[in-house]
């Protein structure tokens, strides 16, 4: 497996791959200064590597990068040939919950039945996905984030540290939540919101 992003979230994820007993193969990155990471070789200017997990937390850099692969690829980013998954032994998961191409489950996270994970999603350290939720593709949901039943992501959301969404809750896309939110309601498409109870505080363009 190669990782793409030689960062503090790669150290995570290497942890992750070597708790599955999976090698790590080399990371890749686009600053030409860094040349190794925990003692593994760090490669620039490849797009040709692969299996592959992009181990960037921003959502929309995952996305740009994802996209330049598969594109060098003549692939699509979601090509499970191309990118690899990460779950952690400690990690819960349903049977009939489904997790993408790309995306990583953190150590102690629970993901319930019939909910649908996204590709290149994060699901950090210690969250927990309740039944038949609905995770769009890059999203990150931060550690101890609890989403209850039938909660909605949009692609590209990011859920902050120890928020929390009651059921039946519809975020939309590129949005942020900022730490310790109480989600009650529907949050539209691209804006910021947080607070207890969470509230819209920035709409982007």
């Amino acid at each position: 497996m190669y990782l793409y992003g030689a960062s503090g979230h790669a150290k995570v994820i290497m942890d992750i791959l070597k708790a599955q007993d999976m090698e790590i193969e080399g990371l890749l990155d686009d600053n030409p200064e860094i040349n190794e990471l925990m003692g593994i070789p760090v490669l620039h200017n490849r797009a040709d590597l692969y299996p592959i997990i992009i181990s960037i937390g921003n959502c929309r850099i995952r996305k740009m990068i994802s996209e330049r692969i598969a594109q060098a690829l003549k692939a699509t980013p979601f090509d499970k040939a191309i990118f690899g998954t990460a779950i952690h032994p400690t990690a819960i998961i349903s049977e009939s919950a489904n997790v993408g191409a790309g995306s990583v489950v953190m150590h102690g996270a629970i993901i319930q039945t019939c909910t649908q994970i996204g590709r290149h999603c994060i699901v950090n350290t210690g969250a927990r996905i309740d039944h038949e939720c609905e995770i769009g593709d890059y999203v990150h949901i931060a550690p101890g984030v609890t989403l209850s039943g039938d909660v909605h992501v949009g692609d590209g959301s990011w859920i902050g540290v120890g928020a929390t969404v009651i059921q039946g809750v519809r975020i939309g896309k590129n949005v942020m939540i900022g730490a310790g939110s109480v989600v009650v309601k529907d949050i539209p498409d691209n804006c910021t919101a947080y607070g207890v109870p969470c509230r819209v505080v920035k709409t982007e363009k």
